[in-house]
This record gives C-alpha cells, structure tokens and sequence, in this order.
C-alpha cells in the first residue's frame, strides 16, 4: 500500500521538480540579460507573440489609440507604445533576479537618481527640519525600479527603513521582502488593514520624515474599493485623482516631491518635479498639472497607459 501511494505520487512531484528547474533557468537567464537589450527584446517579444495572443495585441492597440485618441498625444511612436507592458515585465524580471543572482549589484542610473532627490530632500530638511516629505514616485518604467531607487534614497538620506504605500501584488517572482528588506510596504490591497493604511502611512511619515507614496494613481486602479477623489482638470478636461496624499499630508504641512523615470536604450533616466506644498488650496490642480505632463512626455513608458478612465473614474466614498 504504501508503495503505491509512493508511486501514484511520484508523478506530481516529478512536474513540481520540473517546474521548479524550470523557473531557475528562466530566472538564471532573466538575470544576465544586458539593460540595453531589453528594449529591443521587448519590441521583437511583443510583435511575435501578438500574432497570437488577441489579448496582449489588443492591450497595445489600446495603449496606442487611448493616447492618441483620448489625450490626443501627438507624436506617439508605436514601437515603443505597443510592447509597453512587455517592457514593464521585461525589467521587473531583470532587477529582482538579477538582485537574486548578486545581492550587491547596483544600477547606478537609478542610484544618481536617488542622489538627486536625495540633494532635495537635505535642502528642505536644512531650511526646515521639522517639515516631512511625501516622495511621489509616478507608475512608470518599472516598479521594481521605482523601490529600488527608493531603497538607494533610504541609504543615502541614512534611514533604517522607509515606508512605502503601494498597491503591488507582492512576492511576484519570490521573496520581495528578501530583496528589500529595508522596504516598509504598506499595502493598499490588504483587506484586513486596509482601514489603518492611512495611519500606518502618517505615522511612518512622522517617524522617519520622509514616506513613499505614488499619488498619480488612477482611480480606476482601486476601483474595488470606493475611493475619495478630489476634481481637478487634465488635457483640458474635468477629471479625478486620489485625495489620500492631501488627507495625510496636508495637516502635516508635508511636501509632496513628484517624479517620474525614463528608461532609453538600456539607461534609466529621473525628470523632478517642483515639490509642492500639500496644504495649499491650489495642490491638487498642481499635481494635475504634473500627471498631465508626465504623459505628453513619457506616454510610452506609462504602466496605466490603456486605460479610457485613467482619470474619470470617480465612485463616491
């Protein structure tokens, strides 16, 4: 009896094995790969396999006609705005299992990027110590590369942790906690402390004097949870964003520093914006103003990009 449970299991735990090896050669593979030849790889990925997945064609075409016929972006270069989301996984696969492979590699891309909001940072801080800071990473590029850079601002401002609101499926491709384990999520999609998020984010915000938080967050993205928005205009346009960075911030007098990162021929690239001051009336037309220009400049990199109600989706409280 005992042997036949053996060998009736043997089956199953033959393809777990198989699975197992496999995944380890793909994240062995994943982890060399050049970051000048994602790009290219990305481009060559998407328009092969569209000519048989419907559904990762049609979420380029979409990318594509949301920009061109919905914001009215001109200019829009197909190449890169089709295989955006291959792209985004792309890089996501290259940094977390390069991280795994060599857990000292650096892009220094991303670190001079941290240098510069860093420099900020200092300066608020030196004119006015007791003011926190809200830094405003925007969703593109990669997500991975946004809390990587955030995890070379925390060395450089010399925190022990940082917090980090965000709304990622966590543990992916393994163990995020063991990549960043300096990384302080606090995850938007919880369902039991959802409730506290904005009060484990303030405190976090009070305790270290700086938090993470993407405030460009389309409504639609948290669409399952009914969300407070506040009206603003983008494009010209009535449109919605998140209130939860001016309900936290604002009775902090926080800042809020935006950016946004690019990623061209194999190199990462930061674009800052002015930081802003939460507590003024005039706020979240600001950030508006932000989002908006982030898309005329960087649509193709976008990770929401495709979305008709980016910003119209707005459910009442």
């Amino acid at each position: 009896m005992r042997l036949f449970i053996a060998l009736r299991g043997l089956p199953a735990a033959f393809r777990r094995g198989a699975r197992h090896s496999r995944d380890r050669l793909e994240g062995a593979c994943l982890s060399r790969i050049p970051l000048r030849a994602i790009e290219p790889l990305a481009m060559t990925t998407w328009y092969v396999r569209s000519c048989f997945n419907a559904r990762l064609r049609w979420t380029g075409i979409e990318r594509r006609e949301v920009g061109r016929d919905v914001l009215k972006l001109d200019h829009l270069d197909n190449r890169r705005v089709l295989p955006g989301r291959v792209l985004e996984k792309l890089i996501d696969q290259r940094l977390h299992f390069g991280r795994q492979r060599n857990r000292a590699e650096a892009w220094p891309d991303l670190q001079r990027a941290a240098t510069v909001l860093a420099q900020i940072i200092r300066k608020v801080k030196a004119a006015t110590p007791d003011r926190p800071v809200i830094v405003s990473p925007f969703h593109y590029v990669s997500q991975y590369a946004n809390i990587y850079l955030v995890d070379e601002l925390r060395k450089q401002l010399g925190l022990a942790s940082i917090g980090v609101v965000s709304g990622v499926p966590q543990n992916i491709y393994g163990s995020d906690e063991a990549m960043i384990p300096h990384i302080d999520i606090l995850h938007t999609y919880s369902e039991t402390n959802r409730s506290g998020l904005g009060l484990r984010a303030a405190r976090s915000l009070k305790r270290n004097g700086v938090v993470v938080l993407f405030s460009d967050a389309p409504p639609f993205t948290l669409s399952g949870y009914p969300m407070e928005t506040v009206g603003v205009s983008i494009f010209g346009r009535p449109a919605r964003i998140h209130n939860g960075v001016f309900r936290m911030g604002a009775p902090f007098d926080a800042l809020l520093l935006p950016f946004y990162l690019r990623f061209e021929h194999g190199r990462f690239g930061v674009f800052v914006f002015d930081p802003l001051e939460l507590a003024q009336r005039d706020a979240p037309q600001r950030l508006a103003d932000c989002i908006e220009q982030a898309l005329r400049d960087n649509y193709a990199r976008a990770l929401a990009a495709g979305h008709p109600s980016m910003y119209a989706f707005a459910p009442v409280r």
